[in-house]
């Protein structure tokens, strides 16, 4: 037996005690999505409840299951904070039960390294190789830094998390204990493609060039700019989140990596949520990187890219040019995630671009997405001065550059047709148009 197996085995425990090591008041932190050690986690839950525990506060980015922690019940107990809010854990968050962070993605590990000091960090990663390495796996995001100045570390070793290539790794001499859980990752089902999805997104890849290098999310849209890619040449990839739509583009030739200015021959990304499929496509696959959050999505790293271009959904968009892209008035939707971090770094880029695409309307075409002012309470995501393109089904326009007038205009011309002219008449009683 190897000295790194034998360490292993030395820090093999049962869930029930690893979390036995976890006090009251602890403050727990985990990576991203499918990094989240959910046996941990759901056993910490387990006996905060068992035996009364108070102020444990569990933080993770985009929940995927619905664990026992987001009982409203457990919030004096194991309470949730929200890095971007996700499904499982929306009505947490909106109902108070559980908290949310503000952040720009890019800077989650400088908040880490400087501002919250977690005393445990645990994970999901995969099985140990020869040489005592794990992989945090298509979890790399915040790994590193939210470890960094943890007093525990615990990991989930499941050998159903792909093995990445990257940053994203970490050593058993670094591990204070292992448990094994071989558990199934979550897979996300196929998004409906509508053909309002498919005609904004064919819109937005007619502005594509060959050689672009490109970013985007998850969501109906952004899967029918993938769709409408897969003619092109020469693309890149340098993506906070690598997605299905990603694997069909690299698979049928459209994404070679080989235009890249820097990180050539490769597609950086720091997190990915897809199915069975692309996790044996991502697993071992030297041609994806998975690396630290504030590379991934720093500006600066971005705009080293000619042609960059990053794609990204929004909620509503006012006349001036704010866009709320995380909440539904006040009410704490998603997140801001990565989306200024990108629209800001395709500014810096030679023949860059960034689009914010969103549906012209809502509830059966009731309500309008562009309005003359965001909902009362609405989180501004991307300001008036960052912003670049909006798409919808009616069209695409630029607002860099536009004066307030213009852009009034502009975003009237790509509104529903049976809102025109309200927004028109808002926009006079707000002297943005004569």
């Amino acid at each position: 037996m190897g000295k790194w197996n034998a360490l292993y085995l030395e820090k093999l425990k049962s869930a029930e005690e690893i979390v036995a090591q976890i006090g009251p008041h602890s403050i727990c932190a985990s990576t991203c999505a499918l990094g989240e050690p959910v046996g941990l986690s759901q056993a910490l839950a387990e006996r905060a409840e068992a035996e009364n525990l108070h102020g444990i506060s569990h933080h993770l980015l985009l929940v995927l299951k619905e664990l026992k922690y987001l009982q409203p019940e457990m919030t004096d107990k194991m309470k949730h904070v929200a890095w971007f809010t996700s499904g499982p854990a929306r009505k947490a968050v909106q109902n108070g039960s559980a908290d949310f962070m503000p952040c720009f993605y890019k800077d989650a590990p400088m908040l880490w390294q400087e501002f919250v000091e977690p005393d445990v960090f645990y994970a999901t990663v995969s099985p140990m190789d020869k040489h005592g390495w794990c992989s945090f796996g298509v979890s790399a995001s915040v790994a590193r830094a939210a470890m960094s100045r943890a007093k525990k570390v615990f990991l989930e070793v499941n050998k159903f998390m792909p093995r990445t290539h990257g940053t994203g790794v970490v050593h058993i001499s670094e591990v204070n204990a292992v448990f094994e859980n071989h558990v199934p990752l979550v897979e996300l089902g196929d998004i409906p493609i509508t053909k309002k999805d498919e005609h904004i997104g064919n819109l937005i890849a007619e502005r594509i060039p060959d050689g672009a290098t490109i970013q985007f999310g998850i969501g109906s849209i952004p899967n029918a700019v993938g769709q409408a890619l897969r003619g092109k040449k020469g693309l890149g990839i340098h993506s906070e989140m690598f997605t299905e739509g990603m694997v069909d583009l690299i698979e049928c030739g459209a994404v070679t990596n080989t235009s890249k200015n820097i990180d050539a021959n490769k597609s950086i990304v720091c997190f990915a949520i897809g199915s069975r499929r692309m996790y044996d496509f991502i697993d071992d696959n030297p041609g994806i990187e998975f690396r630290s959050i504030d590379y991934v999505n720093d500006p600066n790293v971005i705009g080293k890219h000619d042609n960059f271009i990053s794609i990204n959904a929004t909620i509503e968009v006012d006349l001036i040019g704010q866009a709320c892209s995380e909440s539904i008035g006040t009410q704490q939707f998603s997140g801001t995630g990565g989306q200024v971090d990108f629209i800001r770094g395709a500014g810096m880029s030679k023949g860059g671009k960034s689009f914010l695409a969103i549906h012209s309307t809502a509830k059966n075409d009731t309500i309008s997405k562009i309005k003359p002012v965001l909902t009362e309470g609405a989180h501004v995501s991307c300001s008036k001065n960052e912003i670049d393109y909006v798409a919808t089904e009616y069209g695409v326009t630029r607002l860099k550059g536009k004066t307030a007038s213009q852009r009034a205009k502009a975003l009237i011309g790509i509104a529903h047709p049976k809102f025109r002219d309200a927004l028109t008449d808002a926009a006079r009683k707000m002297r943005l148009v004569a």
